[in-house]
């Protein structure tokens, strides 16, 4: 799994809003978003209008559960127009798969069965998409999935707390557990 963010926006933007509810500026602005970040019910909203765009090489699997979080968009390299393109490989997929259901999966690709293709396709096979989405989901996400069962997740949520810019709106610092 490969997660890069390739954008962020909107920070001072979303101060400058949260400001006009506290009718303060936007230095002070930051110290509030810190404190609301964290809350539930609608206090946090100023994560909304902070974006991040994230480029995520994951297996289907895991796309099937990030598919649960609607409110973002996402731009995938569709298997429909790349899977024919060349012989599939070992690196394609998220771990090893059968040597000779490899060789049956490029015998369909060899003969352009792309339908019959894709019923076989192992979950295991790794996708790119471009992923936007708004800090408050960014937040949801790591609140849920910081533990999950699937390390692709556990490797999603660190890879985000370790690189984004304001990950205290993100991650509960020690303090505040």
């Amino acid at each position: 799994m490969k997660v890069e963010i390739l954008r962020e926006a909107g920070y001072q933007e979303a101060l400058i809003g949260l400001g006009l509810s506290f009718g303060t500026d936007v230095r002070r602005a930051a110290a509030v978003a810190r404190k609301l970040a964290l809350k539930q019910g609608g206090h946090n909203k100023v994560l909304e209008s902070i974006i991040v765009w994230l480029d995520v090489t994951a297996p289907r699997y895991w796309w099937q559960e990030a598919d649960t979080y609607r409110l973002s968009t996402k731009q995938s390299q569709a298997t429909m127009h790349t899977i024919m393109r060349r012989p599939l490989e070992q690196t394609d997929f998220a771990g090893p798969i059968i040597p000779a259901w490899l060789d049956e999966l490029n015998r369909l690709v060899a003969a352009k069965d792309m339908v019959r293709l894709k019923l076989l396709l192992p979950e295991g096979f790794l996708q790119r998409r471009i992923w936007c989405m708004s800090y408050k989901t960014l937040r949801n996400i790591y609140s849920q999935r910081h533990d999950h069962r699937l390390a692709e997740w556990r490797d999603f949520c660190a890879t985000i707390a370790a690189t984004i810019k304001h990950p205290e709106f993100i991650v509960k610092s020690t303090e505040e557990d």
